[in-house]
């Protein structure tokens, strides 16, 4: 299924985290927190202002982003979890 998301939201699929520390220990799946950290899937065409012109989105498919902890709704899309948030929910893009 394709799937693209409408106005300013975007499409993120989560990063996985490490499942064990720099010292060696592994953290069990009980002890993990869902990361804030994603790889943007697909993206809006943007949101409209005043005069009705659309406005283009900074964030692109393909970036790695940052998010708050309750950002978003989370949905399956062909069988993968992803997450659709508002563009104003993502905190800053990842620089490699």
């Amino acid at each position: 299924m394709k799937f693209r998301p409408l106005g300013d939201r975007v499409l993120v699929k989560r990063v996985e985290e490490e499942t064990k520390t720099k010292g060696g220990i592994i953290i069990p799946d009980t002890a993990k927190e869902k990361p804030q950290e994603g790889e943007v899937v697909a993206v809006g065409p943007g949101a409209r202002n005043d005069k009705g012109d659309v406005v283009a989105l900074d964030v692109k498919a393909g970036d790695r982003i940052l998010f708050g902890k309750w950002s978003g709704t989370e949905v399956k899309v062909d069988g993968q979890d992803l997450l659709i948030m508002k563009e104003s929910d993502v905190l800053g893009v990842v620089e490699a």
